[in-house]
Order: C-alpha cells, then sequence, then structure tokens
C-alpha cells in the first residue's frame, strides 16, 4: 500500500454522506454486507479504528474503516466508513410462529471518499510545474484518466451506500414494532382529519 499522506493531491469527491437507521438489525450482519460490498469493488479492507463502550443503554460501537484500491503507480483511490452503533440491546420478534433474535438501536453510517494522484513522480515534473498541472485538472478542465477515476469513485461509493441501504429496508420491512406504529399514527391522522371535517360542518 502506497504512503498516501505523501502523494502530490489528495481530491475529495465524497463528503459526508450519511445514512440514518433505528430498529432492529444485526451487527455482524451489517459488517458484513459493507466488506463484502468494497471487496465486490475491488478494495482492500482496512481498519483503521474500532471501540465498543458498554454504558446503561446499552452497548455503543465505533468502526472508522479505511479501504484502498490502487489504479495506477500513480493513482489511488480510498473510502472512509465511519459506522457508529448507539444504545444496541438485544431484542426477540416473533416471525410465522418462530421466535427471531435481533440486536436493536441506532445507526450511523457517513461515507467519505478521496483519489490521491502523484503527479511529480508520475511525470519527472519540478514541484512548480506539478501544482500548475493541478491547477488545471481541477478548476479548469478534468483530464480523461483523473475524471474516470473520479467517475470510479462516485460509483463505487453510491454501490457501497445502496448496498447497506438495502440491508436496513429489509429490516424495517421485518420490524413488527415499527410497523405497528406507523398504522397507529395513520388511524390518528385519520381520526384528526374526521374530527376536524366535523367541526367545520358544524359551524357551517
Amino acid at each position: 500500500m502506497p504512503e498516501y499522506q505523501n502523494y502530490g493531491e489528495r481530491n475529495l469527491v465524497i463528503n459526508h454522506r450519511a445514512l440514518n437507521y433505528s430498529g432492529i438489525f444485526h451487527v455482524k450482519e451489517l459488517f458484513d454486507v459493507i466488506n463484502k460490498s468494497l471487496l465486490d469493488k475491488g478494495y482492500t479492507l482496512r481498519d483503521k479504528r474500532n471501540e465498543e463502550v458498554v454504558s446503561e443503554t446499552g452497548k455503543n460501537y465505533y468502526l472508522e474503516i479505511r479501504p484502498f484500491k490502487d489504479k495506477t503507480k500513480y493513482v489511488a483511490l480510498m473510502q472512509k466508513i465511519v459506522i457508529r452503533l448507539r444504545n444496541v440491546t438485544k431484542t426477540v420478534q416473533e416471525f410465522d410462529g418462530n421466535q427471531i433474535n435481533f440486536d436493536n438501536g441506532e445507526i450511523e453510517i457517513v461515507f467519505d471518499a478521496w483519489s490521491y494522484t502523484d503527479y511529480e513522480d508520475r511525470w519527472g515534473m519540478k514541484p512548480v510545474v506539478s501544482f500548475m498541472k493541478m491547477l488545471i485538472n481541477q478548476w479548469i478542465m478534468h483530464l480523461p484518466m483523473e475524471s474516470g477515476f473520479t467517475n470510479e469513485l462516485v460509483s463505487d461509493t453510491a454501490y457501497i451506500h445502496s448496498k447497506v441501504k438495502e440491508l436496513l429496508e429489509s429490516y424495517r420491512r421485518r420490524d413488527r414494532t415499527y410497523v405497528s406504529e406507523v398504522d397507529v399514527r395513520s388511524e390518528m391522522e385519520k381520526e384528526v382529519l374526521e374530527a376536524e371535517r366535523s367541526s367545520k360542518f358544524a359551524l357551517e
């Protein structure tokens, strides 16, 4: 793995794209889907920070991963994915007569992504020439190769985001507690509308 901090340019492509969820899920399955999605797109997995804290309201997890993908000797793509799980407890819900164990809590996942390019090493440029090349590519016109890598990074992030979102939505559809709350809220809204209509007719 190259030393990205020594690269000539670090270009932020995805900035703080967040995904939030509250309800039932499986911690292991969530991490498995994230890892598989990254491997599907050719990334090398790398953990940056991993913490678990137990509190009175449940477990709290903080995981920061920095998967990377080397495109050429001089160009690399990197994701930064921060996963926060808050107030995670165990719960049981019944499906088709079976008792299913779930984790329950709050999920926040934040995506950032960068491309790294070493202009000086790639073309043997002097620092001033390399700096001008960087400005042209960033502010005036994107060169085809760099633009292609940027598009790939955006596509990769969208793919990983969509796979995680699909998983969370599948949990939502199975969450009996959430469905019940939605039904109750819907009934309350109907009752409010009926009361407003009745009040209107009484005044006429």
